[in-house]
């Protein structure tokens, strides 16, 4: 059983024991990018809301849980990126 105490099958349980171990390691080269933008996000915050299609939602989650990261954290960290010029604006139709 996991931490919330739901029932894992063997495979879950093998991959929580070796996450648990240390054996997993992020391969992205951007995390501490992303890490620092979040952190720069820090202070004070407000808090939005805002829709995006279920697709844009799922790659979103997908993402973030490669890059080792809540997904707000790295919505909060793309849209401070763009904002602060790390990001830039490609044309429509390229």
């Amino acid at each position: 059983m996991d931490e919330n105490n739901v029932p894992l099958d063997p495979e879950e349980e093998d991959v929580l024991n070796s996450f648990n171990q240390g054996e997993w390691v992020s391969k992205n080269e951007n995390l501490d990018k992303y890490k620092t933008a979040a952190k720069e996000t820090f202070g004070k915050t407000h808090r939005i809301n805002f829709r995006v299609s279920e697709n844009d939602f799922r790659n979103i989650q997908i993402k973030a849980r490669e890059l080792g990261l809540p997904y707000q954290t790295l919505v909060s960290s793309i849209i401070h990126r763009y904002l602060t010029g790390s990001i830039k604006e490609t044309s429509p139709h390229s």
